[in-house]
């Protein structure tokens, strides 16, 4: 599909009538039973996979990648995988809730934390899937008050008490493409909510795909796609007949909706708390996304795997990602830190240079690399891309740096060292208070732990209680957090600590495919090194095919196609 095609705004008089069309569906949505919904789930996967080829080379004209190359792995992981996975969980809850009442966690999984509160681990939930990612196992942490015996209460409840019909104006990512498909399913399936998508402008190129692939949800009036920009957004959000308000984007646009643009008026309303938007409103907000390096016996190989994973948190998407790395958080005084630098950026220098395909990339860019002494700029950038900068050693004491307050949004990773020493106890709760109270964000961040380490109890018992104290939705050891967003049976969104005032990387969950209610974060654990290596690291050749398997596997698991995706990720 050609650019040039993406949608005009939706004229005023338009939009009005998909508002009312929609709303009127929602009414009829909440009735609908079960049966019903896994046909409609079959359905859109179908819908969706005629989609996935054409979506995935939009994507790649968009962002300056060859479609027919490795790089387009990145955009099948990240838009169709998600989406034909996302269906597919969706209807194995569904068919739990018609025999057991709710989405089925098996005792088994229950584990009660050390301060009393509850954990599932969910992922794997078979050896199957298990396969996917090796010796990798993600856990959801809930909320005091949840247990292992009213468990049952805390999920699923549109499904047990159903509402009378909501609807919900969806302001679509423009940065990856299984975001708004994704962000509706979960409204639509787990909340019971009707929507109208509003497209991001630097995708808008999607929204006519995903109103083919949702016809189905279109035809009974609860699912309708909707262009423009900032004025038009509003119009939908401010509309009477729109109940509830999802963005995935960022905060000011959140502030501006809910409390008016930045000025004394706005400062006011806030301290005041009176907001303009009294709907319900959720959010995913961008994040400083951390990657926090606690000292330990790592060789040179187990170093520079981990480089390469960090690298390939930057580089992915030419970094407009909300987790993408932006803080790498080390111990001042660790014998290895300045090396661990060297090889980070070696293997950025392993990674494309790509185009800057998101407005006002280069500004921010500027904003960030101007006047920094040690800066190291990686690799030859031509018009319209931008290199990758590498600021190493930040001062931690000057809380006001924009690396520890503001989301870069573009190819920027910078480095600090914290107090601790080789003292992993000491470094991980430095590094606890550092990123809970002086660094922007709550959406993920990332622990690399030696597993020597964790023999000595002392080291295990800190972090531990490190994952249970750091203000972040997701938490990851060892992984890119990311890799719990692809899962979507994970639940993914900033911490519940966030308010309204101080939003934070939002508040509310999507994905979550069961369906669970009163969550505090998902933890993903994950192995130091792994076979294969992870398909986001500079160079690896055949993530395109990688991407093709794994989107055909989601739709149809079996172990007959596991071979291929084996061989596919160990080409490198």
């Amino acid at each position: 599909m050609s650019l040039a095609a993406a949608p005009r705004s939706t004229p005023v008089g338009t939009l009005e009538t998909v508002i009312q069309r929609v709303k009127q569906g929602s009414r009829a949505w909440v009735k609908l039973g079960i049966p019903e919904r896994l046909s409609l789930l079959e359905e859109l996967s179908r819908g969706y996979m005629a989609i996935a080829e054409p979506s995935v080379r939009a994507a790649c004209e968009a962002k300056g990648i060859d479609p027919d190359g490795p790089l387009a792995g990145e955009e099948w992981l990240a838009g169709p995988m998600v989406v034909v996975r996302n269906l597919r969980l969706l209807a194995t809850s569904l068919r739990d809730i018609q025999r057991h009442g709710v989405p089925r966690i098996p005792a088994s999984r229950l584990r009660t934390l050390e301060d009393g509160r509850l954990a599932a681990r969910i992922y794997p939930m078979n050896a199957l899937e298990g396969m996917l990612l090796p010796r990798t196992e993600g856990e959801v942490h809930f909320l005091p008050g949840v247990t292992a015996d009213n468990l049952r209460e805390h999920q699923a409840s549109f499904y047990r008490k159903p509402h009378d019909g909501r609807l919900c104006a969806v302001l679509g990512a423009g940065n990856v493409n299984s975001i708004p498909p994704a962000d509706c399913l979960y409204k639509l399936f787990v909340e019971g909510a009707a929507c109208v998508l509003k497209m991001n402008p630097v995708n808008a190129y999607l929204g006519p795909m995903l109103e083919r692939a949702f016809a189905a949800l279109a035809r009974r009036d609860v699912f309708a796609v909707v262009y423009g920009g900032a004025d038009e957004g509003a119009a939908l959000v401010g509309h009477p007949a729109v109940d509830e308000v999802h963005i995935t984007g960022s905060d000011k646009t959140h502030d501006a909706l809910v409390w008016g643009p930045p000025g004394p008026e706005s400062d006011a309303r806030r301290a005041r708390n009176e907001p303009l938007l009294r709907k319900p409103f959720t959010s995913e907000l961008g994040n400083i996304s951390p990657v926090v390096v606690v000292p330990g016996p790592y060789t040179e190989g187990e170093l520079r795997f981990q480089a390469d994973s960090i690298a390939g948190m930057v580089s992915n998407n030419a970094s407009f990602n909300c987790n993408a790395a932006k803080l790498l958080v080390q111990p001042k005084d660790w014998r290895p830190r300045a090396h661990l630098v060297d090889v980070v950026e070696a293997s950025l220098g392993k990674a494309t240079v790509r185009r800057a395909y998101y407005p006002g990339a280069d500004q921010r860019w500027r904003q960030f690399t101007e006047g920094r002494p040690r800066l190291r700029q990686v690799g030859h950038a031509g018009v319209g891309e931008l290199p990758f900068a590498l600021i190493p050693d930040v001062d931690p004491s000057h809380a006001e740096d924009r690396v520890f307050r503001h989301e870069p949004w573009c190819t920027v990773l910078s480095e600090t060292g914290l107090p601790g020493g080789d003292d992993p106890v000491a470094f991980l709760s430095s590094a606890v208070s550092f990123l809970n109270d002086k660094v922007w964000g709550t959406l993920n961040v990332t622990l690399v732990i030696h597993p020597r380490s964790l023999k000595d109890t002392a080291v295990a018992a800190a972090l531990e209680r490190a994952i249970r104290e750091l203000r972040y939705g997701t938490v990851a050891v060892n992984t890119w957090p990311a890799a719990g967003y692809a899962l979507v049976s994970l639940p993914w969104g900033g911490h519940p600590s966030s308010t309204a005032r101080d939003i934070q990387s939002g508040l509310g969950w999507v994905h979550n495919s069961l369906m669970l209610e009163q969550v505090e974060k998902s933890v993903l654990r994950a192995p130091l090194t792994s076979l294969p290596v992870p398909p986001w690291v500079p160079g690896h050749r055949s993530v395109g095919d990688l991407g093709r398997r794994l989107v055909q596997f989601e739709r149809s698991p079996s172990w007959l196609k596991m071979p291929g995706i084996a061989a596919a990720s160990l080409r490198r």
